[in-house]
This record gives C-alpha cells, sequence and structure tokens, in this order.
C-alpha cells in the first residue's frame, strides 16, 4: 500500500496538514537538541526521510544515521534528500541492529502503523543505548470532544476523497483514518511506554492535539 502512494506521499502529507506536519518535525527536533540527543541516528518507519532531513538541519549531521522503512518504495523516494542517512529495508518489529546501537530513534507517523505498539517499543528500546531518546510524532486515537469530531465526522469525508484525487488511492487514505480511530489513546501510549523501558519525558499536542508530540528515554539501570 505504502509503495503505491510513495510518489505522492509526500505532496498529500503537506497537504493534508496544511503544512503542518513540516511545523511539527521542526519542534520535534528543536525539543531533542534542547535535551542534548546523541548523534547515532534511526529515523524509523521513516518514509521519504523528511525527519531525518530535520534533524541534521536542526541538531546537526549524525556520526551514523539509518533511514528504516517496510516500504522499499517510499524509501526509493527519499533520494536527493539532504540527509547523509543510508536507507535500509526493515521490518520495525524485528530490527536487523545490536542492541544499544543508537542514541536518537525518531518514528513519524509510524508507530501505528505498526502489528503491536508494545513490540515496537520493546524493540526501538532494544536499540537504543541507555539514555537514548526515541521521538514520536503520532495521530493518537482521539478523546477530546473537538478531535473526536473531526477523526470521526469530517476526516472520513474530505481524506479519502483527497486522497483519491491527487494519488488515485482513496483505500490507503481510508486506512489512514481507520488506523488512527483504532490506535491507542496517547495516555494509554505513554502507560505503555513506561512498562517497557522507557520514562516519558514530554507529551505536547500538535494543533489542538490532532498529533501529538511524545519523547520518551531509555531508563538507565542502576
Amino acid at each position: 500500500m505504502f509503495d503505491d502512494i510513495s510518489k505522492r506521499y509526500d505532496f498529500l502529507n503537506h497537504t493534508l496538514s496544511c503544512f503542518q506536519d513540516i511545523l511539527w518535525r521542526k519542534a520535534c527536533c528543536r525539543e531533542l537538541k534542547k535535551r542534548g540527543a546523541g548523534k547515532r541516528l534511526l529515523d524509523l518507519c521513516g518514509g521519504t526521510g523528511d525527519f531525518a532531513v530535520e534533524f541534521e538541519r536542526i541538531v546537526g549531521k549524525p556520526i551514523q544515521a539509518i533511514l528504516g522503512d517496510f516500504s522499499f518504495g517510499m524509501l526509493q523516494h527519499s533520494k536527493g534528500k539532504r540527509t547523509s542517512a543510508k536507507p535500509v529495508q526493515l521490518d520495525a518489529m524485528q530490527m536487523p541492529f545490536l542492541d544499544n546501537t543508537f542514541d536518537v530513534v525518531l518514528n513519524g507517523f509510524g508507530m501505528r502503523n505498526l502489528p503491536d505498539a508494545k513490540g515496537g517499543l520493546v524493540e526501538s528500546c532494544r536499540v537504543l543505548a541507555p539514555g537514548g531518546h526515541l521521538m514520536v510524532l503520532e495521530f493518537f486515537s482521539p478523546r477530546q470532544a473537538f478531535n473526536r469530531f473531526f477523526y470521526k465526522r469530517l476526516a472520513p469525508l474530505f481524506i479519502p476523497l483527497l486522497g483519491a484525487v491527487f494519488s488515485g488511492k482513496r483505500d490507503a487514505y481510508e486506512y489512514l483514518v481507520n488506523s488512527i480511530l483504532r490506535f491507542l489513546p496517547v495516555k494509554d501510549f505513554c502507560v505503555v511506554a513506561e512498562k517497557n523501558g522507557f520514562e516519558v519525558v514530554s507529551v505536547k499536542p500538535c494543533f489542538f492535539g490532532v498529533a501529538y508530540r511524545v519523547l520518551l528515554q531509555k531508563k538507565v539501570l542502576a
């Protein structure tokens, strides 16, 4: 499915969010810089590499950088972008990396696409060094009145329609809406993270809670 929409993925991401997704990634990277994030980077579920590009622009060039995604088509469209991250096709539930390989893992709009959020968190924790950061930018299952109205009434109407017009793949954008409704609320996600090796550093809403920036840090065992 992601291979099929990879050519128009960036354009539709920016259009459907009114270009807010760009600002959200920038805010994530500024927060990582403020926290003194390390320089071994994995952009997980990284798609075409936009998150890795912002990280390098704001935080600095990593000493090691991987752009990992399950979709080969998405990785193909990272070519030509200003990132040193090497594209690697991988399964986020079983990554081909040793323990403690990275200082920072980015996950932009990918956690809800995994078959199991807990498994994705456990595997992300495994490849992070102690004290390393996982930055999750995601559409979580809505709980506030405005967001419930937006995702249950407005989004099912206009998101698949725009997806069909600009990509010819209405079903992919119906999946987008349904995946959000099926995913965990942000509070529940944080509880799962805390039970599986992370401390919650910050949880910040984007555009009145349409999305959230969740910064997690791998616990350092005494």
